[in-house]
């Protein structure tokens, strides 16, 4: 694996945690049930499509490239919105 690929995937699996830990930190925090279910949902979301985008690039890098990650991506972008929602 090559230093840029690395530096790519530690950048993501970074990015994913901060946005999830913020998404927690949202749930802890916010006042009410609307806000509390809110915050998290689109944190969450940034978080697991982060972590889902490094683990794309390190499989990738590998040799092994799956659609296994971008479909579980795209499932992520379409159902969150719409379970917060309700």
């Amino acid at each position: 694996m090559s230093t840029l690929t690395e530096a790519l995937v530690s950048f993501f699996l970074v990015a994913g945690a901060v946005f999830a830990l913020l998404g927690s930190w949202g749930l802890a925090r916010l006042p009410d049930f609307y806000t509390r279910l809110h915050g998290p949902s689109k944190a969450s979301t940034l978080g697991v499509g982060g972590m889902l985008v490094a683990s794309m690039l390190y499989f990738a890098a590998h040799g092994a490239p799956s659609l296994h990650e971008l479909l579980i991506t795209l499932f992520l972008f379409i159902s969150t919105p719409v379970s917060a929602h309700m």
